[in-house]
């Protein structure tokens, strides 16, 4: 199995977070089923303040470019995201258009 750890942040607006964190009380079920056929076997998200992390699982098979295929062929997905940019921003320092950021490990014990 592999692990990736990503973070994000948030619009600064507390209204905004809330409506952020009720949306992933129950994901749409297209957007599961497009997680886990792309290969990532557990996904979690965790919050301080505006800035999320994320953790994924996934199985050997899985990439973000294969993912980032499949994404760009699923109108549900493609919605999902865009009603999520309402609520992210990137972090400073990152790429015009990037989102989540991919961590690099420094330490494993």
């Amino acid at each position: 199995m592999k692990k990736y750890i990503l973070f994000l942040d948030l619009v600064n607006n507390e209204r905004l977070i809330s409506e952020y964190i009720n949306y992933h009380k129950d994901i749409p079920v297209a957007i599961k089923n497009s997680i886990f056929e792309s290969g990532i076997t557990s996904m979690e998200i965790y919050r301080f303040q505006d800035r999320l992390v994320m953790e994924i699982i996934a199985n050997e098979e899985f990439s973000f470019e294969h993912k980032n295929k499949l994404d760009m062929n699923n109108s549900q997905v493609i919605a999902w995201e865009k009603l999520m940019s309402t609520y992210q921003k990137s972090i400073p320092g990152t790429p015009e258009n990037v989102k989540w950021v991919l961590a690099e490990n420094i330490f494993k014990l």
